[in-house]
Order: C-alpha cells, then structure tokens, then sequence
C-alpha cells in the first residue's frame, strides 16, 4: 500500500491535478480500512469466540442436559424446567449432596488442574486453574458465594459433578478454567476478581472471558459490571441464584450489552427468584441479550447442580 502511495506522487510530477486526486483518494482509502479495522477488531474476536464456543465438544450431555421445560418464552430465552429433589440430588448422588455417581465424574482432569497463586500487581490471589496458563480459546471464571474457597469451584464429587463436567468441557476444547479465592465480597473482591479478568484476556491473546457468579458471588460480579476495563475484556456474564442488581442499567456492562445469563430456583430462600426475574423481563423489554433458566421447586443451591455449562456457555458466545 505504501509502495502504491509512492508510485502515485511520482505520477503527480507528470500530471499534478489527476496524480494528486489519485493520491488522495489512494489515502483516504489506505487510513479508512485502517480505521474499519480498529473499530472492527473487538466485534471481530467475539465471533472468534462464537465460532469456537458454539462448536464445544459435547460431555456427557445425556446426564446434565435440562429436563423437561414446562414453559418457554422469549424465543427460548426464558425457560422453566422441571425439577425433582429426588430424581435430580437423591438419584444422581451415590451420597446426596456430597458424592456424585461414577458416571457423572472423569477425574482424569485432574492432571491438567493446578492450584497456583497469582501477583496481579494488588495483591497474592489463589486459585485453582484446569487448561492452559497462555492461549486459551476462552476462558471462565467461577465466583463462590459466602463461606467457600477456590476448592467449591474445583470440587469434582460435589453438586453432581457438574464442576467436573465443566473442568473436561474447558479442557476438551482448549479452554482454562479458574476458580479463585475470593477474600470478600466488597470492592477489594471486585478488584482482585477484575485484575484475573484483564489477566486472564491478556494471557489468552485478548479472547473474551466469561464470569460466573453463584450466590453472594453476584455482589462481585455486579460490582465487575461498572468496571470498564474488566467489562471490555468479557464475553458474557452468569448469576447462578445471586442478588439481583436493580441499577445494573446504570453499569458499563449494560452499556457494552454484554451477555447476560442467569439461572435461578424458583423456591430460593436466599434471593427471591421474583427480583431476578423482574430483572430478566426489564432487559427483555429493551431487546437486551438475556436468558433465564428457572428451576420449578429449585433451593438456593440448584442453579450451580443443574445450570448446564455448555449450553450457557454457547449461548453466550453466540450473541
């Protein structure tokens, strides 16, 4: 393009009115595509991302796939399943809530899961890691809620195994898996969480991220939101039975329209399932990319047993 540039002045010696109209129009069009690029290139790595996610290797669907919807709305993007603590808890554990069936579990991931701590430039941060430290395809983040560690989110045996399933989801298809020590759920949380997002794009060659959030981990990632750097490095956004954040429309993330995926059980004793619907229907009603899975009859604890990893994690990366 440059050499092209050059041959046009030399014409312009010959012919000064026709060579310098040339030259301007060969410019102007050299720093256009540039600018189309730049602005381009972040809606560029997203359908990257869309394109690896949607293609995820499918991992023991037939155990963790949703059950029966009794409703459906918005396209599919609201959906309520049915749910049954003695089929879904009592007939998927060998010990209930404790110790998932064989079947559910491969613990041959654990070869590739290691426990590291961070310096992300604040503070030491631990976390449990699965897939690779560079160049991952994608990436997600697990929150724990109140009283937990970076081992709830590594926890192969627990909430069905579906930990496990996603581990093997993340490995089988290039992508890493963290799952922090979260050490409060205040602004020092946010910002630690925020500082493994941006490192985490970084070491990935700037492929989106997707945050979730289960329980009181959702005042991290509502907190993660209003935080435009971090918000401009994620693909997509999870609450798994978290608060719901009524100003969220006040929030860099809302403003970027990122993804936002929430699951919920609908007799949640913790965070009404009614304030996290209400939220679902308010961004609905402004076209906004959202989706809720409602558990019928579901406790607090049910979104992260049931919430179907990859299923969520396609849809995300399809927006």
């Amino acid at each position: 393009m440059l050499q092209c540039c050059f041959a046009e002045v030399a014409m312009a010696r010959h012919r000064p009115n026709e060579g310098a109209r040339r030259l301007f129009m060969s410019t102007t069009v050299f720093f256009a595509r540039r600018l189309m690029l730049a602005l381009l290139l972040p809606s560029l790595l997203l359908v990257g991302f869309a394109a690896e996610a949607a293609a995820l290797k499918p991992y023991k669907d037939d155990l963790f796939a949703y059950g029966n919807v009794l409703e459906e709305a918005d396209g599919g993007d609201f959906r309520v399943i049915d749910y049954q603590e003695l089929r879904d808890i009592n007939g998927r554990d060998q010990i209930p809530e404790r110790r998932a069936k064989r079947a559910y579990v491969s613990l041959g991931i654990k070869s590739a899961q290691v426990n590291e701590t961070l310096d992300l430039g604040r503070r030491p941060l631990d976390v449990m890691r699965v897939g690779p430290e560079r160049d991952a395809a994608f990436t997600v983040i697990f929150i724990h809620g109140r009283g937990g560690d970076r081992r709830l989110g590594a926890n192969d045996f627990s909430f069905g195994g579906n930990f496990n399933r996603l581990k093997n989801i993340a490995a089988a298809n290039g992508g890493t898996y963290y799952a922090p020590s979260v050490r409060s759920f205040d602004a020092a949380g946010v910002a630690d969480v925020s500082a493994l997002i941006r490192f985490a794009a970084e070491r990935s060659g700037g492929r989106p991220v997707v945050l979730s959030c289960a329980s009181m981990g959702s005042f991290i990632c509502w907190g993660v939101a209003r935080e435009q750097a971090a918000v401009s490095a994620l693909g997509g956004m999870m609450i798994m039975g978290g608060a719901a954040d009524p100003s969220f429309a006040e929030s860099a993330a809302y403003k970027a329209r990122l993804p936002m995926f929430f699951s919920h059980g609908s007799r949640d004793s913790v965070y009404r399932a009614e304030d996290q619907v209400a939220l679902y229907r308010s961004l609905k009603s402004k076209d906004y990319p959202a989706r809720l899975v409602l558990f019928e009859t579901g406790s607090h604890g049910t979104p992260v047993r049931m919430t179907d990893w990859r299923d969520a994690l396609n849809w995300i990366a399809g927006r």
